[in-house]
């Protein structure tokens, strides 16, 4: 139930891309408390690592489809202390689902390791890389005005 967050996972068409908009939902709840947003980021990544290794040796497939927590966490960080302006939220989450796809190096490294540590940490790093751009973008918007 977790690494599929709540069974999204098992939804027919686009899992990884509805676990994403599934994080960009509670990013909508939480946003505003950085604390509450940090908590809720480590205990997902936790939840990910614990679950989602264990869930892809039942299937006996490398990252079977109905894991979805790596990318409900990539996109949580992709969102973290951005504001919940619609132009961010969809900038973020078209780069994140890019990162994530296209997978640009070290993504597609990490990728490529054994369990958990292979189906969470190249949806992190994504993140981190979608939240570093965003996080620009505001810097030049905030300088600009």
């Amino acid at each position: 139930m977790m690494a599929s967050v709540f069974y999204m996972g098992y939804l027919p068409v686009a899992p990884g891309t509805l676990g994403s908009l599934a994080a960009v939902l509670l990013y909508y709840f939480i946003c505003r408390n950085t604390i509450m947003m940090s908590a809720v980021i480590l205990v997902i990544i936790i939840l990910g690592f614990v679950t989602s290794g264990r869930v892809e040796k039942i299937f006996g497939e490398k990252d079977p489809d109905e894991i979805v927590i790596d990318e409900f966490a990539g996109m949580l960080i992709s969102l973290y202390r951005i504001p919940p302006v619609m132009g961010y939220v969809v900038t973020g989450f078209l780069l994140f689902r890019f990162f994530d796809i296209v997978k640009p190096k070290p993504i597609r490294d990490l990728e490529k390791l054994k369990g958990s540590m292979g189906i969470m940490s190249d949806d992190i790093i994504a993140g981190v890389y979608t939240n570093i751009a965003l996080q620009v973008v505001y810097l030049i918007n905030l300088l600009s005005h």
